[in-house]
This record gives C-alpha cells, sequence and structure tokens, in this order.
C-alpha cells in the first residue's frame, strides 16, 4: 500500500488529508443528525403535560432549549403561546434559521471535497503523463512495459481521487436528504404545538405514550 501510494507522487498527500476529513465528517454527521438528538419523540405532549400541571415556567421552557433543536423550536412557540396563531408560526421560522446551520455545519466540506479530489487526482495523472512523455522525448520510446508502467502510476492518482469523491459525493446528498427530513419533521411537532396551544386539538393517548 506504501509503495502505491508513493508511486502516486506528492499529490496523494491532500488526497489522503481529504479522505480522513471527509471520514470524521461522515462519522460526526451520523451521530449529531441521530433522530433522538434532533427531534425527540412525545416532546408536544411533555410540554402539553407540564401545561396542564401548571409547570411551564420559564425554567422548563429553559431546559427545553437547551435539550434538542426541537426543543428551541417548540421554546419559541411556548414563549409566545398568549399571542396569536402567526405569531406562534414566526417565533418557529425564526429558530429555525438558528437550527439549520447547526444541522448542516460540516456538508459544505464533504461536497467540497467531492468535488476537488477528482480534479486533484486528474491533476496528477496529468503531471505523471507530461514525466512519462518527457522521458520518451529525452531517451526515445524504449521499453513498452517501462513506458506501461509510467502510464499506469500516473493514472493512480485519479483512481485515488475517484475513491475519495464517490463515497463523499453519496453522504453528502444522503446527509442533505436527512436534514430535509428532520426539518419537515420538527415542522410537524411544532405545528401540532401550535394546534394544542391554541386548543384546536388534544394530544392522544398515542402521541402521549
Amino acid at each position: 500500500m506504501y509503495e502505491l501510494i508513493k508511486s502516486g507522487g506528492w499529490l496523494m498527500i491532500p488526497i489522503i488529508a481529504c479522505s480522513i476529513v471527509a471520514l470524521a465528517i461522515i462519522v460526526e454527521r451520523f451521530w449529531a443528525l441521530q433522530r433522538s438528538r434532533i427531534s425527540p419523540r412525545h416532546l408536544v405532549a411533555q410540554i402539553w403535560h407540564w401545561d396542564k400541571q401548571g409547570l411551564l415556567d420559564l425554567e422548563k421552557v429553559g431546559q427545553l432549549r437547551q435539550s434538542s433543536p426541537l426543543g428551541l423550536m417548540l421554546a419559541s412557540a411556548v414563549l409566545n403561546r398568549n399571542h396569536p396563531r402567526d405569531i406562534m408560526k414566526e417565533s418557529i421560522e425564526e429558530a429555525t434559521t438558528h437550527i439549520l446551520p447547526d444541522m448542516q455545519r460540516f456538508l459544505t466540506t464533504l461536497g467540497t471535497i467531492a468535488s476537488i479530489t477528482p480534479l486533484l487526482g486528474l491533476l496528477g495523472t496529468v503531471l505523471g503523463m507530461i514525466e512519462v512523455f518527457s522521458a520518451m522525448i529525452d531517451s526515445g520510446a524504449g521499453n513498452p512495459r517501462e513506458l506501461a508502467g509510467g502510464i499506469s502510476t500516473a493514472l493512480i492518482t485519479t483512481a485515488a481521487g475517484l475513491t475519495v469523491a464517490i463515497p463523499s459525493l453519496m453522504f453528502y446528498r444522503y446527509f442533505r436528504g436527512r436534514v430535509s427530513t428532520l426539518l419537515i419533521v420538527m415542522e410537524q411537532e411544532s405545528l401540532k404545538l401550535i394546534e394544542v396551544m391554541q386548543g384546536e386539538r388534544e394530544i392522544s393517548d398515542d402521541e402521549a405514550a
């Protein structure tokens, strides 16, 4: 493996660095974007119980804000529960603008890695081919086996770049989709809370369980 990396030349260094960063981002995003961390279940029901028991004070709202991104959205609505429905929705939308950057953290970097690593690989191949043809000019065609070996060495960086770029692009799109899905879930939960606070619906036994 070391010899293969060494054969790719100095451009293998940034490609390997990109692979390490991409792997770290993928692991971190899998951990950070868990449903239980972003949008805990039965949170609306918990708020409803607090409200019914007269326990929904500023301390509870503070705990709610710190608990999760969904908690932050719901806390914004709770603080405006005595205002009209439109005001509550606006407070939720404002909270979403603060939540979204955290949910999308590092995804731009992952997308950039997916874009630049094939270019780094192509650059390494081009530089390798230049060296091969420069050697041919200096010493003639020489041994075809050596020529083929030089070309295959030049292609190592392209293969390495694609090896990093393909999974990076796959996970970049996956995490973008996951963020969108979680936002939809949180918006639905927020609308449910608004309806509960406005007296438009009650929490069912299934939702409270």
